[in-house]
């Protein structure tokens, strides 16, 4: 094995790959960025191609796991039955003629500025072959499983993965940011992974409460007692090992590494990426008017989030299939009144107000969705079970047109009644407004090509 050059001031020893690996990647050199650095190939990139009119720059998908119920919401049903439309009144909005949940209240006044969709459906009726297709906009391989668990070589993408693969950033701000933890339903949800694009384009993945006094992200911290000049002497020591390593076993796996490494170099260099994250920083009035808890205060790290350039920016309601989520087969509606709605319809409404007013909702696209609605009638234990078949899902922003009821479901809510709306409608949707090439072709593990998109763009949307 040849010896590394000398370079004043920093000894060199001969450090094989595997030891370099086996003694944690980074972790060798002082960093904490271990969910970066785990990768062995990665596919090419396509060039960014062109679509859609005045391009969005952002987008903040806003996901409830565990299914929210569009009867209670957003697509209401005064008229029907009473063990259909339940307990819940209607109440007006700022667009005549448009009622919504009474628990929407702070919606409702903002619902000339969103488009809701009433009219979405898909096949899926588990939490996590359903979340491929509220993450991903496409139907899971391997069908309608409840405990479908990740497989990276055959996984579809989520968006913001997609989008960081064929527009990827040239600055040290990172493309996709999903927080504030990862959803699980006994395995990892599918639809939050890079999946066979590749480990170089997962989320920069936050796992700790905005809301709590102690918030940092340590991925983006240097280690105590590292100093930035150090960090820089430690990149061009594993620049040597990597280019030992290439004269010694060119390795298929090495650029992808190469490209985990530069990427937590380049965060760990970003004071304009470690302020993006400084949640304490902002007007305190602004932390109340999101709502102090988990949820408020993770929408408003989105705002953050999406001022500083990141991309995509995934915040994720719920983490379990436990009694705190949108899973509301018990007690429907006594949850949703008491600890679901509230929170939501005061996060949800602030960031696109906050939006509006700082200058960032034409080019940022907001979309409020979960992965299915609920059943229509309503079961013996007061709740609502499962429903893909017809769901609602909320947008706003990036030009879509404010105060527009987008299709319609029957006279239950059982089934769309015009313009029905698929996952892969809505994920042509996010790519087309960012000005991707819809005909683009992603390809796996095994070469099996797949387009970007299974669906079309929903232009009425944007009328």
């Amino acid at each position: 094995m040849p010896t590394l050059p000398h370079t004043p001031g920093l000894e060199y020893a001969r450090i094989s790959r595997r030891r370099l690996l086996c003694a944690g990647g980074l972790g060798f050199l002082g960093l904490n960025l271990a969910d970066l650095l785990r990768a062995e190939t990665v596919a090419g990139q396509s060039p960014l191609a062109k679509g859609g009119k005045s391009p969005i720059k952002s987008c903040v998908l806003m996901f409830y796991y565990g299914g929210p119920s569009h009867h209670d919401t957003w697509d209401m049903k005064p008229h029907a039955p009473l063990e259909v439309h339940g307990e819940f009144k209607s109440i007006a909005t700022s667009v005549p003629g448009v009622r919504i949940s009474e628990h929407l209240p702070r919606s409702a006044k903002i619902m000339d500025r969103l488009a809701v969709i009433r009219s979405a459906h898909h096949g899926m009726r588990n939490h996590n072959a359903a979340a491929v297709e509220a993450l991903c906009g496409r139907t899971p391989l391997k069908g309608d499983l409840e405990l479908l668990a990740n497989d990276p070589t055959t996984d579809f993408p989520c968006y913001g993965s997609a989008v960081s693969y064929l527009s990827p950033r040239k600055s040290q701000v990172p493309s996709h940011v999903a927080l504030p933890h990862v959803m699980y339903n006994v395995v990892k949800l599918p639809g939050q992974t890079a999946g066979f694009l590749g480990p170089a384009y997962e989320p920069l993945q936050v796992t700790k409460d905005p809301n709590a006094p102690d918030f940092r992200v340590g991925e983006i911290e240097l280690p105590t007692g590292l100093t930035l000049a150090e960090l820089e002497n430690r990149q061009s020591l594993l620049a040597r090992v990597n280019a030992q390593m290439t004269a010694v076993s060119p390795s298929a796996g090495q650029g992808t590494m190469n490209a985990f490494y530069e990427r937590a170099f380049s965060l760990l260099r970003s004071d304009q990426v470690r302020r993006s994250f400084d949640i304490g920083q902002e007007d305190p009035r602004v932390r109340e008017r999101y709502g102090r808890n988990v949820h408020g205060q993770s929408a408003l790290l989105a705002r953050r989030l999406v001022e500083t350039g990141v991309r995509f920016v995934s915040v994720y309601d719920k983490v379990t299939n436990g009694l705190d989520n949108w899973d509301t087969h018990v007690n429907n509606f006594g949850r949703l009144k008491d600890q679901l709605l509230p929170p939501c319809d005061q996060a949800f409404s602030a960031l696109v107000e906050d939006l509006h007013a700082r200058g960032l909702f034409d080019s940022t696209l907001v979309i409020m969705l979960g992965e299915f609605g609920r059943t229509p009638k309503i079961n013996k234990d007061g709740g609502r079970d499962h429903w893909p078949d017809c769901y609602s899902v909320v947008m706003a922003g990036g030009g879509v047109t404010g105060g527009l009821q987008y299709g319609t479901s029957d006279k239950l809510g059982a089934y769309p009644d015009s313009n029905p709306v698929t996952p892969g409608d809505l994920a042509a949707t996010i790519f087309w407004r960012f000005g991707l090439d819809l005909t683009t072709e992603l390809h796996d593990a095994t070469g099996r090509p797949f387009r970007l998109a299974a669906g079309e763009p929903i232009y009425g949307l944007f009328a």
